[in-house]
């Protein structure tokens, strides 16, 4: 059996895309050059890779069986392809980040990551943190940075820095002037929160919603930005990082609500176990964990 890089490369674009016309967009060849290519690996291997519903192909066993071993061989190929080139690591870094990190950490960490290494081809994916290990699960990914909790054998999880949420509302909210709030008082009040599946949705319901029996939502917003402003007008109440809302309090559009309720929350780098991890990859890993004590101020592992 003699199989191509250009057929793994296909495969691993099948099961990115889903579909054979994305792949060959994606790949900058014909459709029917993406169907030759995965027939003829299909027919080496001796078995179908990909389960076909609805014109779209979803990886089956098999497929999931090569996709590690497949994405590892392309990415060993990249860096002997790179191998003399100067200390600058090859390859393209593929990123993904839930909102929080995305909108207020990521721009700052991999300027300076260009600055230190010479690398400049990344590709970044911003995303609710469910969403993100999904991509990272299908291989799209080379790491995830996300807010919450997870505890998923196929991934290793590596504690980060920490950040804190906050409960805000209108300067004009009936809660806003009050200097000490019971938190049962908080179930009266409409909230504005994350879809579900977001690490902040995913805090409210871990440190608020149990203290309210009858919490109200009074709308589902799938924005951090989105949900301020509708607070910062007096839609409701919400529960957000630090991080998202420093500006709007800071410039008195939202006011804290004062709630005796510690609540911090853990960021985390993500990576699937099966992952071939490149130089690049390993790098960029150990770039984040040395810049940890500096993301957050104040907000150490």
């Amino acid at each position: 059996m003699r199989l191509t890089l250009r057929q793994l490369e296909v495969f691993l674009a099948v099961a990115r895309e889903r579909t054979l016309t994305a792949a060959a967009a994606s790949l900058f060849l014909t459709k029917p050059a993406v169907s030759v290519a995965l027939s003829e690996l299909e027919k080496q291997c001796g078995r179908t890779l990909f389960d076909r519903h609805r014109n779209r192909l979803h990886l089956n066993d098999q497929g999931r069986r090569l996709l590690p071993m497949a994405d590892e061989l392309l990415a060993r190929s990249q860096a002997i392809e790179r191998l003399f080139d100067h200390d600058t690591p090859g390859g393209q870094l593929q990123v993904g980040a839930s909102y929080t990190i995305g909108h207020q950490l990521l721009p700052a960490l991999l300027n300076d990551f260009r600055l230190e290494t010479g690398h400049r081809d990344q590709r970044v994916t911003i995303a609710n943190s469910a969403a993100i290990c999904q991509a990272l699960e299908s291989f799209e990914l080379d790491i995830g940075m996300i807010e919450g909790r997870i505890v998923d054998e196929r991934f290793d999880v590596l504690p980060w820095c920490h950040d804190h949420m906050r409960v805000v509302a209108s300067p004009d909210h009936p809660l806003a002037r009050r200097r000490r709030v019971e938190l049962s008082e908080l179930a009266e009040h409409d909230w504005l929160l994350r879809e579900p599946g977001s690490g902040t949705r995913e805090q409210f319901m871990r440190f608020i919603a149990p203290g309210l029996p009858q919490w109200r939502l009074g709308m589902e917003i799938n924005s951090a930005e989105a949900i301020i402003n509708a607070a910062s007008v007096g839609l409701g109440l919400t529960c957000v990082s630090a991080l998202e809302v420093r500006h709007a309090l800071r410039d008195g559009r939202l006011v804290e609500i004062p709630i005796d309720l510690e609540m911090t929350r853990e960021f985390s780098l993500v990576l699937h176990r099966d992952k071939y991890r490149s130089p690049l990859i390993e790098r960029f890993v150990a770039f984040c964990l040395a810049r940890r004590e500096t993301m957050v101020p104040g907000t150490l592992v």
